[in-house]
């Protein structure tokens, strides 16, 4: 009989603290692909999970791949739309025997909650108990119990900076396909406790907290019956039920042992909370130690209005602190405003324009500064990623321009995009290597763009969804005790759950 696998994805982080929601729209311009389109796919998790299935001569049912930046929680009418076009494709493609999703593991939608337990849920009612089910995962997921429970796998990346989406993509597929040969009877199980800290030393390459709990985590594959090993360094800024991060098992058929194991990999991740929490200083403070530093670049890391973790990137906080300390070197700032966007776009290049820049699509975190400026370049903010999640992806800006303000140089997009390598900056012609001070709004990946040429690094406490530090957010779905807020819990166990046994020899 003919191996028949769906495959899908719904991929997008989503934040409870601020950005704008994510409609369809919003994977319009980023991707939105149906039926055959799907099969075109040749890089991310999509593209890793085809070259494999291509390779068994498979017969590959696409059904829909819909990703976006990251952003405030999915609306429920897109949601619906996006829910029901995947499912009634899934339906259409029966029998099928097995089903391949890549997935975020922390999208949510309003009025929902958790996106990928009832997504996983969904997927599992028109196809049955019998029906292997395998999702890859970022591993910022915010795991769930539905999600362990309707999936018979889950894979997650092992990199972040992430640079492994295609390969998580290829080994997501190779575990679905060894549960239809009936090598892999997958006993699953994810432990996890309640610390909360951002991404600033979630590295998971060199020495770093985060990234000895993945190496612990990545160990324990080379045990005889152990399969898979995910570490989870949970998306924070959610406010859901039982957040927390630690470690997913999968053994062939022991789940005594992939519990035993994954408990693990959450003590030591609970071990390490305090290790994971970043020095942070005021844009002054940064600004005026960074001024001792000879030459630059300089990073300014401004975490807190990261379009990345679902931001709306719209912050002048940076400029506000460049202006008031009469900075005369050259300097770049991103900021997403659209309405001064399409101010300079009517004014045209080489015009001087006054206008109320940022703060302007999440307005609660700050005013707008008033500045003076000239237009130095246009552009319809359309690029190209090199690398990454996303290698070879269109991005879109929207409407876009450089606006030069005495020695800053401000990058104004229409819409927030994800920051990877400095794309955005180059597309607008301005160099990092010639500024003394260069914003940047996230965590981790600037150092794939300024590793190399840096002088010196700020992570700064500025106001934002996204900041470097949990101890000022207020949960209201997310309870105490956990970490930050309670730096000691008395008797912590993890929190654990088991998959449903569908292959074992027990069942």
């Amino acid at each position: 009989m003919t191996t028949s696998i769906a495959i899908g994805s719904i991929f997008l982080e989503c934040n409870h603290f601020g950005g704008v929601p994510a409609d369809i729209e919003s994977f319009r311009r980023s991707e939105l692909f149906y039926d055959a389109e799907v099969l075109d796919r040749t890089a991310g998790t999509v593209g890793g999970m085809l070259s494999v299935l291509r390779e068994r001569s498979v017969a590959i049912q696409p059904l829909l791949v819909a990703s976006a930046c990251p952003s405030g929680p999915v609306t429920a009418d897109c949601y619906r739309q996006l829910k029901r076009e995947l499912l009634d494709r899934l339906q259409a493609s029966k029998p099928v025997r097995g089903v391949l999703l890549a997935l975020h593991g922390s999208a949510a939608v309003q009025g929902i909650g958790d996106l990928e337990g009832d997504l996983l849920a969904g997927v599992r009612a028109v196809v049955g108990e019998n029906i292997p089910v395998v999702a890859t995962l970022d591993l910022h997921a915010h795991v769930t119990e539905p999600m362990v429970r309707y999936a018979d796998a889950l894979i997650a990346w092992e990199t972040y900076p992430h640079k492994d989406s295609f390969t998580t993509g290829e080994r997501g597929a190779r575990a679905l396909l060894q549960i239809l040969d009936g090598t892999l009877r997958p006993a699953m199980v994810l432990a996890k406790v309640p610390v909360l800290v951002s991404g600033v030393l979630g590295h998971t390459e060199g020495p770093g907290p985060f990234a000895d709990v993945m190496r612990f985590a990545k160990s324990f594959e080379q045990s005889d019956g152990v399969y898979s090993t995910s570490a989870f360094l949970v998306h924070p800024y959610l406010d859901l039920p039982d957040m927390g991060g630690g470690g997913l098992v999968i053994t062939d058929d022991d789940p005594l042992e992939a519990e035993r194991l994954a408990r693990q990999i959450a003590e030591l991740f609970w071990q390490k909370r305090f290790e994971l929490e970043p020095p942070v200083f005021s844009p002054a403070d940064a600004i005026a130690r960074g001024m001792q530093i000879k030459d630059g670049p300089v990073l300014l890391v401004e975490t807190a209005d990261c379009c990345g973790g679902g931001a709306a990137g719209d912050s002048a906080a940076s400029l506000r602190a460049l202006l008031a300390a009469n900075v005369d070197q050259s300097s770049l700032i991103p900021i997403v405003d659209p309405i001064v966007a399409a101010e300079c776009h009517a004014a045209g290049e080489g015009a001087e324009i006054s206008v109320r820049l940022g703060h302007r699509v999440d307005p609660k975190w700050g005013e707008p500064v008033a500045v003076t400026g000239r237009v130095r370049k246009l552009s319809d903010g359309r690029f190209r990623y090199r690398g990454g999640i996303w290698d070879g992806q269109a991005g879109n800006m929207g409407p876009s321009a450089a606006l030069q303000v005495g020695s800053l140089q401000i990058a104004i997009a229409s819409h927030g995009t994800y920051e990877w390598c400095g794309e955005q900056y180059e597309l607008l012609g301005l160099d990092a290597r010639m500024a003394k001070f260069v914003v940047v709004k996230n965590p981790m990946n600037y150092s794939m763009a300024y590793g190399e040429i840096a002088k010196g690094e700020f992570i700064l406490n500025t106001h934002g969804p996204t900041p470097a530090t949990l101890r000022g957010i207020r949960f209201q779905n997310v309870r105490r005790p956990y970490y930050p807020a309670d730096a000691e819990i008395a008797d912590l166990q993890p929190t654990v759950y088991q998959s449903v046994s569908r292959f074992g020899r027990q069942s």
